[in-house]
């Protein structure tokens, strides 16, 4: 199976890789392209028509898209690109791979839902981003569903990694410069390790690569590790977990503080934690709980 990997070298890219490898033959797509011309991604996948010419030359049987425009308060004053990688990419993505009979996965935000319901969300809950990032997002579904090919869509919410741009590094660099922080604590969502959604991805496309019956399913699931709390509670695990395995020398004061008191460009919703329901049922996956996974991940920075 050749397989086309984009974003290969964000957080979830680079979890994605080794799980990929071992399905079949993976090109990485990010700012340059493995192989034999290494093309610019800018050039290749930030302008639709390249992007078709891109996959024409390489026709894949699978892509894996996790490229995306992340940054959600400069998405407030981006909305161009923001909606031209989240949106249009995906849309390119799924026609062409409609037309020669391949398969899509995608992965989409939380950030989609309004954050005023009282319940974890499900896949079928009314959309209703409150920034230009969830819109973009919510774009590139309408879009990829649109196209009527066959995809993965897995919704997500608050990963995080041993590298990248993440707020378990954001929160650890800030604890050794600073000796007290305010964090939002009105906020509600699931962290997700970057490696649980890979292994989640894997499993996935094995299942519907081997079960006659599963090979046509497409629609979108919600994955997220299991243990909702705010960014406060996310904060102080990440702070104890880290002065355990001796990546802190000590802890540092924290003050839980609302929304309104530490403003953004983008609005945030204040509960969007995700309902897995659907990913258990149909594809038998369990997810893992928070603090063994951010422990994990704790252990690989030490690692690093």
């Amino acid at each position: 199976m050749k397989i086309l990997l984009t974003g290969a070298s964000g957080q979830l890219g680079q979890e994605l890789l080794p799980g990929l490898q071992a399905l079949g033959e993976v090109t990485r797509v990010d700012r340059t392209i493995e192989g034999r011309d290494r093309q610019s991604l800018e050039q290749d996948l930030g302008d639709l028509n390249r992007a078709e010419t891109l996959l024409n030359r390489l026709r894949p049987d699978l892509v894996v898209n996790a490229a995306a425009y992340t940054a959600v308060d400069r998405a407030e004053q981006d909305s161009d690109t923001a909606f031209r990688i989240n949106a249009e990419l995906p849309g390119c993505l799924a026609r062409w791979l409609q037309r020669n009979d391949g398969l899509l996965v995608h992965y989409s935000t939380d950030y989609v839902f309004s954050g005023a319901a009282a319940r974890p969300y499900r896949e079928d809950d009314p959309t209703g981003p409150l920034n230009v990032y969830g819109e973009s997002k919510r774009a590139g579904e309408w879009q990829i569903a649109a196209s009527a090919c066959r995809y993965l869509l897995l919704r997500t919410s608050w990963v995080y990694s041993a590298q990248g741009n993440n707020f378990v590094l954001t929160m650890l660099r800030l604890a050794r410069e600073r000796n007290a922080l305010s964090i939002v604590a009105d906020q509600v969502g699931c962290p997700t390790w970057a490696r649980n959604l890979a292994c989640v991805t894997t499993r996935m496309i094995s299942a519907v690569r081997e079960d006659a019956a599963a090979a046509r399913r497409r629609g979108i699931w919600h994955y997220c590790d299991s243990g909702a709390v705010s960014w406060y509670d996310f904060a102080q695990a990440i702070f104890a977990a880290a002065l355990s395995a001796g990546l802190l020398e000590r802890l540092p004061e924290l003050t839980a503080v609302p929304s309104s008191g530490f403003p953004q460009a983008a609005e945030r919703p204040l509960y969007s934690v995700l309902d897995t329901s659907a990913i258990r049922r149909d594809f038998g996956i369990e997810p893992p709980a928070l603090g063994p996974s951010l422990r994990a991940c704790i252990e690989e920075m030490k690692k690093a």
